[in-house]
């Protein structure tokens, strides 16, 4: 699962490591994000974490199973790439990965500005598949474009709801992740073949 940061004004970033539900207050969110920031003030090395992911690859099919905080999800090929539907889809899991964490930052978000605010929130990416089968080597392979949408149901004013957009935009991990790509590095462990 994500973690929580804070800004300067006491904005919740990307990220929640419990359950909240609606009734937990912007006060009840700063004091519990009180002593973690004073904590990061004080020791910024304490503010990195490293996350992990591990799949499993067993052998059988084209497959890789990741362990999520509740269940074994099996990811797959996706049909325009020859599988059958029946797996998961990295592509997917991307998306969902983005929805979860803009969701979470703007309920966040929403939190600490004292916004009531429900809703959805969709996001959506064009891929062309020619890129991964290697098809055509001048298509690029992952997401050309990708467009995040909220769907709100809130009485907060427009100004208000700029500001959610806004903080929410520069305070969800994942988002800003695919905005910035990070330096990504590959590496192979293990064994070699004789």
């Amino acid at each position: 699962m994500e973690k929580h940061g804070v800004d300067e004004s006491g904005v919740a970033e990307s990220g929640v490591t419990e359950k909240r539900d609606a009734t937990n207050g912007p006060e009840t969110l700063k004091e519990r994000q009180a002593p973690l920031k004073a904590r990061y003030r004080e020791d910024p090395q304490a503010a990195v974490v490293t996350l992990t992911a591990e799949g499993e690859l067993d052998g059988n099919g084209v497959a890789c199973r990741v362990r999520t905080a509740t269940a074994l999800a099996e990811a797959g090929l996706h049909p325009a790439t020859g599988g059958d539907g029946t797996q998961l889809c990295s592509g997917d899991m991307l998306l969902e990965a983005l929805v979860a964490c803009a969701g979470v930052t703007l309920r966040a978000v929403a939190t600490s500005l004292g916004l009531s605010v429900a809703g959805s929130v969709h996001a959506e990416g064009d891929l062309d598949f020619r890129g991964t089968l290697g098809v055509d080597k001048q298509a690029p392979v992952g997401f050309r474009d990708i467009r995040l949408t909220f769907d709100l149901d809130t009485t907060a004013s427009t100004e208000e709801i700029a500001t959610l957009v806004k903080l929410t935009e520069r305070y969800c991990v994942v988002l800003q992740t695919l905005v910035s790509s990070p330096t990504t590095s590959v590496a192979v462990r293990g064994t070699e073949a004789a």
